[in-house]
């Protein structure tokens, strides 16, 4: 199904740029526009991750490194049931996180170094399974599609103003308006696929980790840095803010049209609802993670796992 999804996806981006394509340059422009895609989509599927790592400047995590992170991704990619995904950081102060890659067999997990330094471990356990959620449901795809072509839809729809033809068809002011319609639209798509999606990973994230309360209180801590803290990498790249676990945008606190995210409080409540409830792992979801295998965080001097 997330195959079928991600297909549906492209043939929409494709369609809209196409559009673009021809506003600008007639039939010849959307034939262009096509062709472009083509190649854009064919690039995408296989290189789409390595290009939002290299946006961001994750450097990869190797096996043994000194603060554990690899071995605890493996440890919640095998609850959920999934390859060893490669592991990245991001030398950023805003603690965020995302995943990527075209399926599962090549996927990859980035945090940043502001999360490693303001989370526990459990915490942090609670956003890698979230993560993996992700990847186990094929998002990392769409998300990555979705960041291309919205970037690229942006970037057409702003030649428009060079271009003359698109001046003789629409006039100045419908160009104008095409320049910013045009990418509204694209950003609408991202939206909609983002905000129903992060639920999904949260309920299946708590599930890998086994412990909802882990993820509500992560989503607390990194919403609340987030709003305080730029993310100068993502505010360059802002195509890519929907595939991140909180919006690195400073984006609206509640939920709306435009949202890319839905509200944190709104998550953290369908947590703890989960948590009350005893949703603490499912069969699908392996074994949850043993929490005498995660050191105690409760001291309250501590700032981080690490600590």
């Amino acid at each position: 199904m997330g195959y079928v999804k991600t297909a549906v996806l492209m043939a929409a981006m494709t369609a809209l740029f196409m559009g673009v394509g021809y506003l600008i340059g007639g039939y010849g422009g959307a034939v262009i526009a096509l062709a472009v895609a083509a190649v854009m989509n064919t690039f995408t599927w296989w290189n789409s991750d390595r290009m939002v790592l290299r946006m961001h400047n994750a450097q990869p995590v190797t096996h043994g490194d000194r603060l554990g992170l690899h071995a605890l991704t493996t440890e919640l990619a095998r609850n959920a049931g999934l390859p060893e995904p490669q592991v990245y950081l991001i030398d950023t102060p805003q603690p965020n996180a995302f995943a990527t890659g075209r399926n599962p067999a090549n996927a990859a997990v980035a945090v940043t170094s502001g999360l490693m330094q303001s989370l526990t471990r459990e915490e942090l356990a609670g956003v890698i399974a979230h993560e993996l959620a992700h990847i186990r449901n094929h998002d990392t795809a769409i998300m990555t599609v979705t960041a291309t072509f919205a970037g690229a839809i942006s970037m057409l729809a702003n030649f428009a103003l060079f271009f003359g033809g698109a001046r003789e068809r629409m006039g100045l002011i419908g160009t104008l308006a095409m320049m910013f319609l045009a990418p509204m639209a694209a950003a609408l798509v991202q939206m909609a696929i983002s905000r129903t999606r992060e639920y999904a990973a949260d309920k299946a994230g708590a599930e890998i980790c086994g412990q909802p309360l882990w993820l509500a209180s992560a989503l607390e801590k990194i919403a609340a840095g987030a709003a305080r803290i730029d993310n100068h990498a993502a505010e360059r790249n802002p195509a890519t803010a929907h595939m991140f676990i909180i919006n690195p945008l400073h984006a609206h606190k509640h939920d709306s049209l435009f949202a890319t995210h839905p509200a944190t409080e709104n998550r953290v409540a369908a947590l703890r609802e989960m948590a009350s409830q005893g949703g603490h792992g499912s069969k699908a979801s392996g074994p949850s993670l043993s929490a005498s295998r995660i050191p105690s965080t409760r001291t309250p001097k501590r700032s981080g796992p690490w600590a």
